[in-house]
């Protein structure tokens, strides 16, 4: 399904979640597209591996849509997870998004997921995180606006930059967060309730 695609090459596959680890390593890949129940190390551990090493972005795909999976996945660093009876054309794309530093939920989880994050109560008088004034206000805007989901293109259109310019600003947000992907950062934002309105 991916090499149909064109522009995508695959550089390996792995059996289990220890030889993708393994491959990632040795290859660095731009994107792994992550099982999640494999022999013995699954899906999820490898992932974390795999973020926390900085090998790649790591892009699940699987079977099982349990919350679980998908809350477990997340929580280990994947920026996307889609369902196995996901459209070729649509997981070209999503591995090209991916690619390009975009986060990627399948619909189908998108409103659970969208759900268990707004049934947590915050705080009734939440402190400001020590983070954020670490941010300028141009970093800030843009923080808030990966809060909403928003593409760099879109966020570039809002604050009437380039594409390349906004790149630049969300790569520095996500070091200043120390995270690793516009998700992470986004879930950050919106705990400290930015891009709620």
């Amino acid at each position: 399904m991916l090499e149909s695609g064109g522009g995508i090459e695959v550089v390996a596959e792995a059996a289990d979640g220890a030889a993708a680890v393994t491959n990632a390593r040795a290859l660095r890949p731009d994107v792994v597209l992550m099982d999640l129940r494999m022999p013995g190390t699954d899906g999820i551990t490898a992932t974390r591996q795999i973020v926390d090493e900085g090998l790649a972005q790591v892009l699940v795909l699987t079977t099982y849509d349990l919350d679980e999976y998908v809350f477990g996945a997340l929580r280990a660093g994947a920026v996307g997870f889609l369902l196995k009876t996901v459209e070729a054309d649509a997981l070209v794309d999503a591995v090209r998004r991916v690619a390009a530093g975009e986060g990627v939920i399948a619909p189908e989880v998108t409103r659970r997921l969208l759900h268990a994050f707004v049934s947590v109560e915050p705080p009734s008088e939440p402190e400001p995180p020590p983070w954020l004034a670490e941010l300028s206000a141009r970093e800030l805007e843009v923080l808030t606006y990966l809060a909403q989901g928003r593409s760099n293109a879109e966020i570039g259109q809002q604050l009437t930059i380039s594409e390349g310019t906004t790149k630049s600003h969300v790569s520095r947000v996500l070091g200043k967060l120390g995270c690793t992907s516009r998700l992470q950062a986004g879930i950050l934002a919106r705990e400290a309730g930015l891009g709620t309105e």
